[in-house]
């Protein structure tokens, strides 16, 4: 090992690690401020228990400000925040081109011209349907087994893996926009657009957005009431307010305020009408119920720390509570083997990752297993700080949170052939674990006749 490797180690303090992970990248992907860089319509069980169609969009803007240590997702992003109606203009091109996809398996709805798609796991994506696709880093937690999906990279414009064709299919009832950052980051989604984006999306039964726990907080319930409204062209210009970066909220810095008024105050966002909404004194009318999506990544605190996400386990938790408060749902976000973890720590850890998660109030754990791919992470690898997952412990972490039955725990299945190295069970193994993130049930484990002779 050359000498170079041996010293290059990884800083211990903030803006050094940023500048020590922002020299390791790789290039950036060119991106088009007004068309998605991908989308594409998944199945997934819902809250209610029920398999349901999601129609999930990548939106193309500008890069989230926080450098975190395992993060590729500034592969699809822009530089500059993106001109106000081009998230509007995003939003509108995936649904449209989804909904001319009939030879696909989609039909439009007659009734909003967006996608359908079949709300039964046993007509969704064939096992083997992610076979070359473009890859692309990203989060999937999905029932659906391989599609691209949240926290990688395409290297081409990914729509949607085919289905089976069929004369006609429901159309989706809930909608993904990741946005490859914070939703609630006017940098990257200009409060500007919220009235366009919620009345695009009101016909959905809800709507998940992602965003750091730093950014939680006006917005994000001001965006709530604006799906609920009656009608979003009655609602005020929007008005422009200062949103904390990762220079005011990083890892010392104070944790969000309990609770924030829903309309006015500080934090990025805008002043709606009263007499434009149709809520409840706790905020939910009679449009889509919203979710956020939150990165825990680790409940590890030193470990955390290190991932140079600026947030602590404190922090996590009150926004959670912010949330919860206002009754908006959570979902969260597992690194499975997270850097300067071994194999079994892994497990641990992302078991009690869980366990954090799921008293935070989360109603759906993502796993994700931790990717090389981004150039930090190769470079933790060669010092022998960090290797990918086992699919065994995936599995188990999987096994562990389904276990608990307190709230709906997927694994994220794309690009599975990284973390197995047995070509015999994979599609097996695959299979088992998207009938589990379909079910929540475990089911019994794939037996290998070669694996068992390896290990003799």
């Amino acid at each position: 090992m050359s000498l170079n490797v041996l010293t290059d180690a990884y800083p211990e303090r903030g803006a050094e690690r940023d500048r020590w992970i922002l020299a390791r990248r790789g290039m950036r992907k060119p991106a088009d401020p007004r068309r998605p860089h991908a989308f594409l319509v998944e199945t997934e069980r819902a809250e209610s228990g029920e398999i349901v169609s999601v129609a999930t969009i990548f939106l193309s803007n500008r890069e989230c400000p926080w450098r975190c240590l395992m993060c590729d997702l500034w592969k699809n992003t822009l530089t500059e925040t993106v001109p106000v109606g081009a998230i509007p203009a995003q939003i509108d091109y995936a649904l449209a081109e989804l909904s001319q996809q009939r030879g696909a398996g989609f039909q439009p709805a007659a009734s909003v011209g967006i996608p359908a798609a079949s709300s039964s796991h046993e007509e969704g994506y064939p096992p083997d349907s992610q076979k070359g696709m473009p890859t692309r880093h990203v989060r999937f937690e999905s029932g659906s087994p391989s599609p691209p999906g949240e926290g990688k990279s395409f290297g081409s414009q990914f729509s949607c893996i085919p289905a089976r064709p069929r004369a006609a299919r429901p159309a989706p009832r809930q909608i993904k926009l990741y946005n490859s950052g914070s939703f609630f980051d006017p940098r990257a989604i200009p409060s500007e657009e919220y009235v366009g984006i919620a009345g695009r999306v009101g016909t959905f039964e809800r709507v998940i957005v992602e965003c750091h726990p730093a950014l939680v907080g006006e917005s994000a319930l001001e965006f709530r009431d604006l799906l609920n409204a009656t009608d979003t062209s009655q609602a005020y210009p929007l008005v422009h307010r200062p949103t904390p970066g990762p220079s005011r909220e990083g890892n010392s810095a104070a944790a969000p305020p309990a609770t924030l008024p829903s309309i006015g105050g500080v934090g990025g966002g805008f002043v709606i009408a009263p007499d434009a909404l149709n809520i409840t004194a706790h905020g939910a009318g009679a449009g889509p119920e919203l979710e956020v999506a939150m990165g825990l990544e680790t409940a590890h605190p030193q470990v955390l720390e290190k991932l140079n996400k600026r947030m602590t386990l404190d922090q996590f938790r009150r926004a959670a509570e912010i949330l919860r408060a206002n009754h908006i749902a959570l979902r969260t976000f597992v690194l499975v083997k997270p850097p300067f973890l071994d194999e079994a720590e892994a497990l641990h850890w992302a078991k009690r990752s869980v366990d954090f998660a799921l008293d935070c109030g989360a109603t759906a754990v993502s796993l994700i297993p931790a990717r090389l791919g981004n150039g930090a992470l190769e470079r933790l690898a060669e010092r022998g700080e960090f290797s990918p997952p086992k699919l065994a412990t995936l599995e188990a972490a999987l096994e562990y949170g389904i276990g608990l039955k307190r709230a709906r725990v997927f694994a994220d299945l794309w690009d599975l052939e990284q973390f197995s190295d047995c070509k015999e069970c994979l599609e097996g193994r695959r299979a088992r674990l998207h009938e589990m993130n379909l079910q929540q049930i475990t089911q019994p484990r794939v037996a290998c006749d070669w694996c068992r002779e390896r290990t003799r």
